[in-house]
């Protein structure tokens, strides 16, 4: 059976910890059958599993062009580079970088307006005044996703139109406009599509919006949804000092620092869905590139912990149990076996196996099996399926034969 969808489920046990928290400090949760549940969005998992770079890191994957995703990717990748590697003045490689901006991002009349000041400020004799650092960065409104192919060709075009207006920074704008108004090599920039991996790995697996007519949006392959607890959630407040270590004189010694922070401890239900066709498609047709990116990520989902406060409470953590499922069925989450939150005594993880079990097999009693599966698990606390248990490194490369075929 050629498999359509891969589905990856994890149970990750984590104590004393604060993975993911929202804009006050506590941790993340969302209400979830009648009770309210520890949570790690989504986002914190995906930026954790793209900025991962030890063992099986997507990121160490050779020769694949990387995603930037950054406010001053133009900045750093365009500006910088005109002016170290090709002597552009700072000003002109700067006026460059932020009419490209506004040519691919719908156009920027506030930015183009702060280039323009330049050529009105007075320096020393004929000398342009630097600009203002603040003012003339080449930022954009918003964090942009871009491929570091596409970045290296807008590069490419700002230089040329440094080099057609000799350096000029009240021309070169207008040279920029004519090279990207150009309806060949605006068919150039359209034509940088993830699929070619122009956009990069990063925005081939999780995806990448844009705005304006140029650049190509590129469906997430890999859909990850938020972890959550498989039963009510346990918090507690912390409180903690920080000791004034130098003692005075008298002999006192004071606290330098008073103050409490929410931690929680659970046992979190993960699920990944990985859409086959799509992820080939993004990465150029490439089979091969496509199952390693499978391998490794059925590798990091178990392996690879988000967290926050980790100087204090080291998050670390390898999944009790996965599972990964091959089919071409729609996906479907099997977060319902825990609607009815889990009893955490005596044993969290022996009845979440047992609610896991009970709720595919009913399923399969209701549709019909679900497809092709194998499993991993920690078999201290029993194991939900005897048949199809594997080694992790056994259920990674079931994943990507899946994928090559």
């Amino acid at each position: 059976m050629t498999a359509r969808f891969l589905e990856i489920h994890t149970l990750t046990s984590y104590p004393a910890s604060l993975l993911n928290r929202d804009d006050a400090g506590f941790a993340k949760r969302i209400p979830f059958g009648g009770a309210v549940r520890t949570r790690v969005s989504s986002q914190c998992l995906k930026r954790h599993w793209r900025v991962y770079d030890g063992e099986h890191a997507l990121k160490t994957i050779p020769d694949v062009a990387a995603t930037v995703r950054s406010r001053v990717a133009f900045e750093e990748f365009v500006v910088k580079p005109l002016i170290s590697d090709h002597k552009v003045p700072e000003d002109v490689a700067r006026a460059a970088a932020i009419k490209v901006i506004g040519q691919l991002f719908g156009g920027d009349e506030k930015a183009e307006k702060k280039a323009k000041q330049v050529k009105t400020k007075k320096g020393d004799g004929d000398k342009p005044a630097k600009p203002d650092a603040d003012q003339e960065q080449a930022r954009t409104k918003q964090v942009t996703v871009l491929g570091r192919p596409e970045l290296d060709y807008l590069a490419k075009l700002a230089l040329e139109a440094c080099q057609a207006c000799g350096n000029d920074v009240v021309k070169v704008g207008a040279e920029v406009k004519k090279r990207m108004d150009d309806k060949k090599l605006k068919d150039n920039i359209k034509a940088l599509k993830p699929g070619s991996l122009e956009a990069g790995l990063g925005a081939a697996l999780f995806g990448r919006m844009v705005t304006g007519d140029v650049l190509a949006r590129t469906d997430a392959a890999i859909h990850v949804a938020h972890a959550f607890t498989v039963h009510a959630q346990l918090s507690e407040s912390d409180y903690f000092s920080a000791i004034d270590e130098i003692v005075r004189d008298d002999g006192a010694q004071e606290s330098g620092h008073i103050n409490a922070s929410e931690l929680t401890s659970g046992l979190f239900y993960g699920y990944a869905v990985v859409d086959i066709p799509l992820l080939m498609s993004n990465l150029g047709g490439d089979k091969q590139l496509a199952g390693e990116v499978v391998e490794r990520l059925v590798h990091i989902a178990t392996t690879v912990s988000p967290g926050a406060k980790k100087g204090s409470t080291a998050p670390y953590a390898h999944s009790h149990f996965l599972l990964v499922e091959a089919g071409t069925a729609q996906p479907r989450t099997l977060a319902n076996a825990f609607l009815e939150p889990v009893k955490t005594a005596p044993n969290v993880v022996k009845n979440a196996y047992g609610a896991l079990q009970a709720f595919r097999d009913d399923e399969a009693g209701m549709y019909g099996v679900h497809g092709d599966f194998v499993h991993a698990a920690l078999a201290a606390h029993g194991t939900p399926f005897d048949a199809g248990k594997k080694t992790l490194a056994e259920v990674a490369a079931w994943a990507r034969a899946k994928v090559t075929g």
